[in-house]
């Protein structure tokens, strides 16, 4: 029996605004810098300075990345994606990591083209320092204002965005270095500090892989939390045990499903609220899952093959055609009220319950009789006759 809540929270509209805001002012100041930075490098010749307006407009591609991500990675599931959009954030993640590489190698390459070519490098100005230093206070602000929402949103994908910003914000710092060297005669610092650049925006990108990929292929949660949750599903009265607990993540939302054994004999609603009990308390220890699924077992079948695979056992309508065969003839039978069955092992245990037994029988000898005439039955497990006064 398995059973699946879905849980979303309520206020997921006003964080994806609160999320978008702060990435489009992001943007809007990424796009003024980068055209300044390429335009003012350009102008003085200074490769670490377009290398930094590189960096300002990988940004920007970034930042339309998330806007699209947030916006389509946090739609509610449909019919054609019922687990949701979120694989939609990894996919984005993965992208943006690949283009970053290609640009770092780009620019590297050129700036130690210029370095080796001996080309030499002219002073940059004071405004070309201005400049740069305008740009690392506006890429710090961005830095702290998106991530104070990342983690208020709880968005990995914002957070990787905010810490974009502060390595853009560190680039322009290697920068300003170079500027000042290239002032002050030193003309090669500039081509160092853009090949510096360079590894920063390809660091970044290869972190952004490393993470998404380790997503896509269904990774599990940290040994410690998975033990975490199991300690937590077997406190709950009447688990006697958790096993095949599975978990992994989409777009920052984690999904579980597991398998719990309780007592073999209680009924299915029992059952199933004992599983609900054991999701309320996971949820409340660990607010980021989002989908829980549980698997009732009566009986500990860890690491046996799946029972699905395996040659089925005669259900009711079968067993009771087969019972009414070799007992057809047995008053106690012809008298019942009610037949449990219950599913264990091999066997099926037999519950029969009358309102009163013909003949004066006692329990056990109707029960005997029973036993003898269904020797045959290789399936029957324990029997039982109970006597009662019918419904209340």
């Amino acid at each position: 029996m398995g059973h699946a809540h879905h849980h979303r929270p309520a206020d997921r509209g006003a964080q994806t605004r609160e999320a978008h805001r702060i990435t489009l002012i992001g943007a809007a100041i990424d796009a003024l810098l980068g055209i300044a930075k390429v335009v003012a490098g350009l102008m003085v010749g200074s490769a670490a300075l377009v290398a930094d307006g590189v960096h300002s407009f990988s940004d920007l591609v970034t930042d339309g990345f998330v806007l699209a991500a947030t916006h389509f990675g946090r739609q509610a599931p449909d019919s054609n994606h019922p687990y949701g959009h979120g694989r939609i954030e990894t996919l984005a993640t993965l992208w943006l990591g690949s283009i970053l590489i290609f640009v770092a190698g780009g620019i590297a390459w050129a700036s130690l083209s210029r370095l080796l070519g001996g080309t030499s490098i002219p002073a940059p100005g004071g405004w070309a320092i201005a400049l740069a230093i305008v740009a690392l206070l506006a890429k710090e602000w961005i830095f702290r204002a998106t991530l104070g929402v990342a983690k208020r949103v709880k968005s990995r994908l914002l957070e990787a965005n905010a810490w974009h910003s502060r390595s853009d914000a560190l680039s322009t710092v290697v920068v300003l270095i170079g500027l000042l060297g290239a002032q002050l005669g030193a003309g090669w610092l500039d081509a160092v500090a853009a090949v510096v650049v360079a590894l920063m925006v390809g660091k970044i990108g290869a972190n952004l892989l490393w993470e998404s990929s380790q997503e896509l292929v269904d990774t599990a949660l940290p040994d410690d939390q998975q033990r975490l949750m199991r300690e937590l599903a077997e406190a709950v009265p009447d688990v006697y045990s958790v096993h095949d607990l599975r978990t992994r993540t989409v777009g920052g939302h984690v999904l579980l499903d597991f398998h719990i054994v309780v007592p073999p004999r209680v009924t299915v609603s029992e059952a199933h609220e004992i599983g609900n009990e054991v999701s309320r308390r996971l949820r409340e220890r660990f607010p980021s899952l989002t989908d829980v699924t549980f698997h009732i077992d009566p009986e500990d079948d860890e690491g046996k093959m799946d029972p699905s695979l395996l040659p089925g056992m005669p259900l009711r309508e079968d067993v009771e055609g087969k019972l009414d065969e070799v007992w057809s003839s047995l008053p106690v039978w012809q008298a019942r009220v009610a037949l449990d069955l219950h599913y264990l092992g091999s066997h099926i245990d037999i519950s029969i319950f009358v309102r009163e037994l013909p003949d004066g029988q006692s329990l056990d000898q109707a029960a005997e009789l029973l036993r003898d005439y269904a020797s045959e039955l290789g399936w029957v497990g324990r029997l039982r006759v109970w006597q009662g006064p019918g419904k209340a």
